[in-house]
């Protein structure tokens, strides 16, 4: 089974996060791979991955990094691959890991998630491979209706809830 979906952390940190990236790809039975590279301490590696990364069949790579968060824009520079960053929060709230993977120059499109949004980007991964895939985008339309589904199942529960100026 060759991967489709390449998730990179800038350090296993960034694991507890990216596990949820990990199981909506597995949920949604898309292959992929996780590793941990980094824009500062692994350069050489960071290049050989990206400009490897469309030969070995990737369709999307899911980039996750933390404070200056270079890793998904460097990854992008160098693929014609979809790039998703995912903001990692570790200081400063998390705003320069989303400041530093929103801002980037002309060309070198990165889409960017919420901060901690692996979830997210997995879904997002899964709807550009869906775009070319039926069944992935059948199982894409059933997720979606699962979450209507869940939000009309709280209202019934919260419908129960009885207090003595609750209207409804």
């Amino acid at each position: 089974m060759d991967p489709k979906v390449s998730i990179i952390m800038g350090s296993t940190s960034d694991l507890p996060v990216m596990e949820g990236a990990a199981q909506i790809l597995n949920d949604f039975e898309i292959p992929f791979e996780m590793n941990a590279l980094s824009a500062h301490r692994t350069p050489e590696e960071v290049e050989r991955f990206a400009k490897g990364a469309y030969g070995r069949g990737i369709k999307v790579i899911i980039a996750a990094a933390g404070m200056a968060a270079h890793l998904p824009g460097v990854i992008a520079s160098m693929t014609p691959i979809p790039v998703i960053g995912v903001p990692i929060k570790s200081s400063l709230e998390g705003w320069d890991a989303i400041l530093a993977i929103l801002q980037m120059p002309p060309g070198i499109p990165v889409a960017t998630v919420a901060l901690n949004g692996s979830k997210n980007a997995a879904i997002l991964a899964a709807q550009i491979i869906a775009s070319g895939d039926e069944t992935l985008m059948n199982k894409l339309i059933s997720y979606k209706e699962d979450l209507k589904t869940k939000i009309v199942e709280a209202n019934t529960e919260l419908s129960k809830i009885k207090f003595p100026y609750k209207t409804n």
